[in-house]
């Protein structure tokens, strides 16, 4: 969320850096609402003081035994009374409406993210190079079914289109690599593990900024008033919501590894097949609570962390800044790691590191108390995929094929699973 008094001293600032997300962009109801808070707030005010003295002078009249002229004074109270009533219904629809448009309202963008939309996003660097066959190189969905890894029919029986089953070695593989990315993070890199509930209430999806304004895109649970995870994302940014830490205690760094559940509605051709969109799978998830000082500095470090898991399985990607344009709801800066997938001549998104600032914070009241002392503040939260397995489950299969459908796995996994070569 937003805050509001940015909007309210810097409007035009505002608006025209909103604007470079989307130039439909317009803060005329936010700030009518905001003035009209105000106003309603210094008349209750004023009346409640005015009844406070009124009722202080009823009681030293009723003392001093003016009867007649208490009971004036108690009609006068109770027409003021009913005046009251009446501007604190409103103010706290005012504040209703006001907190509803802020939250619909999309993080800033960082002065770093250029102006654009989805297409044009800025490539960074990128490391290996693509694979070169000598042979058409095969689609994951091929290679699964024939080395018996995935069975997406038997999947749709039990659950419906769009939902992977893992098989045999494919099974050992996925969990290989979930264990095997979980302990990368804990021990190399420092994150403490967390194995988060994969269920949370509104008010989590709200702080993460999954609601108000992606509702359809989330599985629901009505009878509980529980929502299945999209991401690690929405559980991790709550685990010190309404907390002040200490600023010594910062950064904190969370690993969480969860299944996650999306709708995926809108996604459409080569997306749908096999692994590339699919309804449920698995994430290792990053997530930083940090100072807003060293907050970009922790976003370099969290997309390192990430790009250590394509490198450790000598898988060729690209490394892209997103546009302002294309950024998530909460983000300011978004960075994707993108694997190429010679099977589709391709490259997908693996991995996705973005800098909330204060975003989430700010929903989800998490402050911290700075070393010299003063107000608490609100810190920066970061997250990333450190990755998501289906994507890197198609790019290892895709990127190791040999030309008799065999795959010859990553040294790493081959010694993860005992196997070097699937046939």
């Amino acid at each position: 969320m937003l805050d509001i008094r940015d909007i309210r001293e810097r409007p035009q600032e505002v608006l025209a850096r909103l604007r470079r997300r989307d130039p439909g962009t317009d803060l005329a109801r936010v700030l009518s609402l905001d003035e009209e808070r105000r106003g309603l707030i210094r008349q209750v005010e004023a009346l409640r003081r005015e009844r406070k003295a009124g009722s202080e002078e009823v009681a030293r009249l009723q003392r001093e035994g003016h009867r007649e002229e208490a009971q004036a004074r108690i009609s006068v109270l109770k027409t003021l009374s009913d005046r009251l009533k009446s501007l604190e219904e409103r103010l706290s629809q005012v504040e209703t409406e006001l907190e509803e448009e802020l939250l619909r309202l999309p993080n800033i963008p960082h002065d770093s993210v250029p102006t654009g939309t989805k297409e044009e996003k800025v490539l960074l660097r990128s490391w290996g190079e693509p694979r070169k066959f000598d042979f058409p190189p095969r689609h994951h969905v091929e290679l699964a079914k024939r080395l018996g890894l995935l069975d997406f029919e038997r999947a749709a029986k039990i659950a419906g289109a769009r939902f992977p089953m893992y098989t045999g070695l494919g099974a050992r593989i996925e969990l290989a690599l979930i264990h095997w990315m979980f302990e990368l993070h804990v021990r190399e890199h420092g994150y403490t593990p967390v194995l988060p509930p994969i269920l949370a209430n509104p008010t989590s999806f709200l702080v993460c900024g999954q609601l108000p304004k992606f509702a359809d895109d989330l599985y629901f649970c009505p009878e509980d008033e529980l929502y299945l995870n999209p991401t690690a994302e929405s559980l991790l940014a709550n685990l010190h919501r309404d907390e002040i830490l200490t600023e010594e205690a910062l950064p904190l760094r969370y690993v969480a590894y969860t299944p996650c559940f999306r709708r995926e509605a809108g996604s459409y051709g080569e997306e749908q097949r096999g692994l590339i969109r699919v309804h449920q799978f698995n994430k290792v998830e990053l997530f930083h609570f940090t100072t807003p000082d060293r907050s970009y500095q922790d976003l370099e470090e969290l997309v390192g962390h990430a790009e250590r898991v394509l490198q450790a399985l000598g898988l060729h990607y690209r490394v892209m800044l997103l546009p302002s344009g294309d950024l998530a709801q909460q983000s300011a800066k978004t960075i994707d790691l993108e694997v190429w997938l010679p099977g589709q001549g391709r490259y997908y998104e693996v991995s996705s590191c973005s800098n909330c600032e204060a975003y989430q914070a700010r929903r989800g009241n998490i402050r911290f108390r700075p070393a010299e002392g003063g107000k608490p503040e609100f810190v920066h939260t970061l997250n990333g995929s450190g990755v998501a397995t289906s994507r890197l489950f198609a790019a290892i299969l895709e990127r190791n094929q040999r030309p008799d459908g065999s795959v010859a796995l990553p040294p790493l996994l081959a010694e993860l699973v005992g196997v070097e070569v699937l046939t």
